[in-house]
């Protein structure tokens, strides 16, 4: 496929994009080597699930200790608890839209904010991008939104990319999924979720991670919310070494959701957890 046709390629070459891609396929390949991932996998994706949902909504606002998410049942009380249930929905949902997602990108980014939204959905602006004039809730990101208009048009180039497929790194197309919706925010509201989400499908179906183990959530989370917002800065401006920063951070975030990962095969082999 020529550069024409498959504009992701040239961004698995920029710097540091290189490093970051070999650094978190041995990663990934560590923690699928590890012997209770032979045995128990179930319990690591099941387990990562609940960490990424939990590191997502910490960023957008809701910073729950694990063990409050893993007890509570009641996700509406309040704002925040709104926050952690609209994550946990959305982790649960992924997996069930990895075949879609190969077919109609849109279509899982419209039941995505769907499913963020749950019950409180109001009218029409569930489940479809934002028209003109229409507000966007969304705590983390303050950069200016791009026009309805301009929304349209990048996700349906998006889309096409992703149905075009390419040559480039996983690592890559799952950055550049998550940085473009984070850049669109194309909903009224739960975007940075959504745009996680995504980020979690691609690294999934694309072979990378299909047992769903490596929880980039907890990695972006980790990394902290400045660093998070800087590296989407570079996203943002376009340039060569901006897009390849970003690249490297969603790579470092994939790379320490391996090792939080690997920490639950530990403790299951110690028979701790």
């Amino acid at each position: 496929m020529s550069s024409a046709a498959d504009p992701l390629a040239a961004l698995g070459s920029l710097p540091g994009v290189t490093e970051a891609v070999d650094s978190v396929r041995k990663a990934v390949d560590r923690v699928y080597g590890h012997r209770v991932m032979r045995r128990r996998s179930g319990e690591i994706t099941s387990e990562a699930a609940l960490r990424g949902a939990r590191a997502s909504a910490a960023l957008s606002g809701a910073d729950w200790a694990l063990e409050e998410v893993r007890r509570r049942t009641d996700f509406s009380a309040d704002a925040e608890a709104r926050t952690v249930g609209a994550a946990l929905r959305l982790t649960a949902e992924a997996g069930q839209l990895l075949s879609i997602w190969r077919q109609s990108p849109l279509r899982v980014l419209a039941r995505l904010h769907l499913v963020a939204v749950g019950s409180t959905a109001d009218g029409d602006a569930v489940g479809r991008p934002r028209l003109a004039g229409e507000p966007v809730d969304e705590p983390l990101v303050a950069q200016p939104l791009p026009s309805a208009d301009e929304v349209a048009g990048r996700l349906d180039g998006l889309s096409r990319l992703v149905l075009a497929g390419s040559s480039a790194p996983a690592l890559v197309m799952a950055a550049v999924v998550h940085g473009e919706l984070l850049a669109l925010r194309p909903f009224a509201s739960h975007n940075g979720l959504v745009a996680r989400t995504a980020e979690r499908i691609v690294l999934i179906n694309s072979g990378l991670d299909p047992k769903a183990v490596c929880p980039a959530e907890v990695g972006h989370a980790e990394q902290g919310r400045d660093a998070y917002l800087e590296a989407f800065e570079g996203y943002l401006s376009g340039t060569p070494d901006g897009m390849g920063r970003w690249i490297a951070h969603c790579g470092r975030a994939v790379e320490l959701g391996v090792r939080e990962s690997t920490a639950v095969c530990e403790a299951l082999q110690r028979g701790a957890a």
